[in-house]
């Protein structure tokens, strides 16, 4: 562990997305303690320009809304579906990647060709259809882009069974009578575990841009303040109020970019031998 973070710290750029993210987490648990009052809830006139009031720096929005407290309650929508979507992703293509990578054959095929069908189709597309089926809901949006988002884990996971099933620890448990099931479990999974989190660090911020694409076209809860509802919702007086969508826009490419910086350290600190010189 000692080494990993020795690894991980000498990346600069992971150490700051770090940094972000550790901020960005801090704000959306503290959310309901440092803003208290609802996001939705109207507390100026609209269209209040920022450091106008020192009790509203932000300023507010079109219909008097406080803008700092949308951001901070927005933040806690962003992570949770970004992590969750993630999760789910992972228990479905792990799975299926692990099954088609041990077993091969028609198996294999099948579960490949499986694969392959959800990537014909864009991921924003498909995820678009799967809301509007399913009506707005984070639950649906969640489904939705954790459909979208397996099919690159499962291929990850097959490439990775395909080079460990032939490893010698591995026929030593056939030989030993492990059934299959445990060899996958107790023998290949745990060392495919670091491509999966450099992969899962990287998915977050796909989820988390997904949602905010999805809450811009009006496709996200109706019920909850997000980055990307507080964006669609200012874009027709982007005009007359730039920090409407101005400042939503930055929380989104903060955290992503954050989030890509994490994925950057993780893959030296957990693959050394890809490491660049210099760090």
């Amino acid at each position: 562990m000692a080494d990993f973070w020795k690894r991980f710290s000498r990346n600069r750029g992971a150490v700051i997305g770090a940094a972000i993210l550790l901020i960005v987490v801090i704000v959306a648990l503290l959310a309901p303690i440092l803003f208290p009052q609802s996001p939705w809830r109207m507390v100026q006139r609209p269209f209040l320009p920022p450091l106008t009031m020192d009790q509203y720096p932000l300023g507010t929005d079109a219909v008097g809304r406080d803008v700092l407290t949308g951001l901070a309650h927005g933040a806690q929508v962003s992570l949770l579906v970004g992590l969750i979507s993630t999760v789910a992703a992972l228990l479905i293509g792990i799975p299926i990647g692990a099954l088609a990578g041990y077993f091969g054959g028609w198996l294999d095929d099948a579960l490949m060709r499986f694969t392959e069908f959800f990537q014909t189709v864009p991921n924003f597309a498909l995820a678009i259809v799967l809301v509007a089926i399913f009506e707005p809901s984070i639950f649906s949006i969640v489904a939705a882009i954790a459909i979208v988002s397996w099919p690159p884990v499962a291929r990850l996971v097959r490439g990775e069974v395909l080079s460990l099933r032939s490893r010698e620890y591995v026929e030593a448990a056939i030989l030993a009578g492990q059934k299959n099931g445990t060899i996958i479990v107790r023998q290949v999974l745990p060392n495919t575990l670091s491509p999966i989190i450099v992969l899962a660090s990287l998915m977050v911020a796909t989820a988390i841009l997904l949602e905010s694409s999805l809450s811009f076209l009006g496709l996200g809860d109706p019920n909850l303040m997000s980055w990307g509802y507080m964006i669609g919702a200012a874009r027709t007086v982007i005009r007359q109020a730039w920090w409407l969508s101005f400042f939503p826009g930055v929380a989104i490419l903060l955290t992503v970019l954050a989030l890509n910086l994490i994925g950057e350290g993780l893959n030296d600190a957990l693959n050394p031998r890809l490491a660049r010189k210099g760090r």
